[in-house]
């Protein structure tokens, strides 16, 4: 329900531009978290598919359009700009889980989110040098259950 609430959070916080890299292990809720995200930017309630058979699935919520990315299995970082992120990374809201695949062509703006498994739970940390204002943003929501 947290991974849910906090993908519905940061859904009206992101514009086009805006990358969130979702860090952690198989089963962390990378996905969860992506998918949370898409249908309350978006506003349905159908599935949201995972990407991980086929890279890249894209969205559109008010004119932005919304890049969901599991690159689990890219080879090389090079392969990033096959699909399309290069421009993706400035025009559209980008989800990228296994970010480390991307090597050196993560954004330098991204904004990062680990997630782990701890206890009966999910641990999510945020960090993001050149996204304060998004984050005070999102603690403002976290705190007033918006």
């Amino acid at each position: 329900a947290a991974t849910t609430r906090l993908g519905a959070a940061l859904a009206g916080l992101l514009q086009a531009g805006d990358t969130l890299l979702l860090h952690g292990p198989i089963g962390a809720g990378k996905t969860h978290l992506a998918r949370a995200l898409i249908q309350a930017r978006v506003g349905w309630l159908e599935d949201v598919p995972s990407p991980s058979f086929t890279l890249v699935q894209t969205y559109l919520a008010d004119g932005v359009e919304i890049w969901h990315a599991d690159l689990y299995r890219l080879s090389s970082p090079d392969e990033v700009w096959e699909l399309g992120l290069d421009d993706a990374f400035s025009t559209a809201i980008c989800l990228i889980e296994w970010p480390d695949r991307l090597g050196n062509f993560a954004p330098a703006n991204a904004v990062s989110i680990r997630l782990s498994a701890e206890n009966e739970g999910r641990r999510a940390v945020i960090s993001g040098e050149t996204h304060a204002a998004l984050l005070v943003a999102l603690a403002a929501k976290w705190c007033n259950n918006d």
